[in-house]
Formats: C-alpha cells, structure tokens, sequence
C-alpha cells in the first residue's frame, strides 16, 4: 500500500527506500513503550495514518529534493520523516518544543544514518526569534499543531519570502478559515491552494492548506507564549 501511494506520486520506491520506512516503524513502536510518543502502533495504522498521510503534503508541489523545510511541532516527525525517506535530498529542520520527542528524532536520525536533517528544541515563538532560523525557509509545514489562525502566526515567520506554510488539517476547516482572516492580512500571506486528500481504507478526508509568503514578517510577530495560542490574530 504504501509502496503504491509513493509510485502514486511519482516517487520511485525501492527496497532501500521501504527498508527507511519499516526500520522507522519499529523504531516507533520500540521507544513507544518508554516515551508515549503516539497511539498508532499497528503496521498497517503507521502505514496510513502516519506514513501515507505524511506523504499527501507532496500533492501540493512545493516540497522537492531541492527544498529547505521546517517542520514545527513534529512531535515523532511527522510529516518530516516520511519526508525525509522520500525526498533524501531535501534540507530538513524539526522543531519541536518537548526534549523527550527532541531526543527521539536525534536518534532516529543516528540510528538510520539519515543526512541533510536535523533536531532542535524550542517553542515555535522562541525559535522564529533566532536569527538562523527566521525567514530562511523555502516551506514550513505543521500537521494538526493547533488551529490555523494561531499557526500562521507562529509558522510564517520561519518562511522566505515567496515561499510557503503548509497546514495539514482534517475534514472540516471553513471555521478556521473563516477565523483567519485577520492573521492572513497581519502576517502578509495568502491562501494559495486548499487540497483535499482521502487516506486508503479512512472514511474522512482530509485538507492541505496552501499559504504563500508575500511580504517580510513583522518583527514583532510571533508574539511571546502564550499570546499566540490563548489570543489569535
């Protein structure tokens, strides 16, 4: 299944690559047991609703092997990982701001030699203060991190301008589009693109918000903890 979805999306997945992807899940499930990192622990739920819906970010045409991208919030790595297996070339960045998880991608990347990724602890406010993180990204993408007015203002300032915030969101969003209006216009992007994806054997579909940069982010934003999350744009 999972073989099929990344020929799907034009990506040629061979033995080495599927290995990446089985050697992870293991990995999961092992450190699971003394982390609590997910409640997905079955082979064929990793494949979907961890790997394959990781993957759908790569419907919008914005992440490639040439592309630097931030994950924020990633938690296990989602969807930077699978990422990763598919695109090994791409330049990746997770953030996330509980060490525990921090740890656990910093062993994932040990364990599975991966290169061109890497692990950093912080809060996505403190991170888009830090002067080789802010607006160097070509993508930032966050899955399921919290509602979308409170990530645009804490996801667009890591991206370049021209570039793009990813939001991967479940089935009903008109809420939290109607609701962000205010931080679209402040934080000076657009949405450029809503894909809607559907998950093999999940009734509900899914929906892939795509927000272009267009102008330089203010230097006051993103406000401090817990401004952003508490009191949205």
């Amino acid at each position: 299944m999972l073989k099929a979805y990344l020929n799907e999306l034009n990506i040629n997945a061979d033995e080495k690559m599927l290995k990446k992807f089985d050697d992870f899940a293991e990995i999961l499930v092992s450190e699971n047991e003394k982390m609590n990192l997910t409640a997905i622990t079955e082979k064929s739920e990793i494949d979907i609703k961890h790997f394959i819906d990781s993957l759908t970010i790569l419907k919008t045409g914005k992440i490639t092997n040439n592309t630097k991208l931030i994950d924020i919030g990633c938690g296990a790595g989602f969807p930077s990982f699978p990422i990763k297996f598919a695109l090994p070339e791409c330049d990746i960045t997770q953030l996330d701001s509980l060490n525990k998880r921090v740890t656990f991608q910093k062993y994932v990347i040990d364990k599975l030699e991966l290169t061109k990724i890497n692990s950093l602890h912080f809060r996505a406010e403190e991170g888009a203060r830090k002067e080789n993180l802010r607006e160097k990204f070509n993508v930032a993408c966050a899955r399921a991190v919290a509602a979308l007015p409170s990530l645009i203002e804490l996801c667009v300032p890591y991206v370049k301008v021209g570039g793009y915030f990813i939001s991967m969101k479940g089935s009903d969003i008109s809420e939290e589009l109607n609701a962000s209006k205010n931080a679209l216009g402040t934080l000076g992007c657009e949405i450029e693109d809503i894909i809607e994806t559907k998950l093999p054997e999940i009734e509900h579909k899914r929906n892939i918000i795509v927000i272009k940069k267009l102008k330089p982010t203010d230097n006051k934003y993103p406000r401090n903890a817990p401004k952003p999350i508490k009191n949205p744009l």
